[in-house]
């Protein structure tokens, strides 16, 4: 079975990779049956012959979960539409204090939706 997979280049710890068409049981750095493309993860670049690649997967060749997501979020010229997360993760001492601000200010708006509800019940008792 043909699959389509990464084949890891570059030095430790600056990973480049190849996105090859290779039978199944070869070695990660075995010879491919054809070259799709690249990609870099560190600075998302990322060039891939999309036509071929899915004319592989019309032939049936299964691209590993990685290729999958790199095909699906590739454009038409076989660059990488890479989003970045608009999320921003804090550590668990911030998560805490957000909450406690966020908790002090509907303490605040709830005492003064109060003060303003007291002085409405005033004037209309007299």
């Amino acid at each position: 079975m043909l699959k389509i997979r990464l084949k890891r280049l570059g030095a430790k710890k600056a990973p480049t990779y190849r996105v090859i068409v290779i039978n199944s049981t070869t070695k990660r750095e075995g010879k491919p049956v054809e070259e799709l493309g690249y990609y870099n993860p560190k600075s998302k670049e990322m060039k891939l012959n999309l036509e071929s690649a899915k004319a592989w997967i019309s032939k049936g060749a299964q691209p590993t979960d990685t290729v999958k997501y790199l095909i699906a979020n590739c454009n038409e010229d076989g660059t990488l539409n890479y989003k970045k997360s608009e999320t921003v993760k804090l550590s668990k001492k911030a998560q805490a204090k957000k909450e406690a601000e966020e908790a002090r200010k509907a303490e605040e708006a709830k005492a003064a939706a109060e003060a303003a509800e007291a002085p409405a019940e005033e004037t209309a008792e007299a």
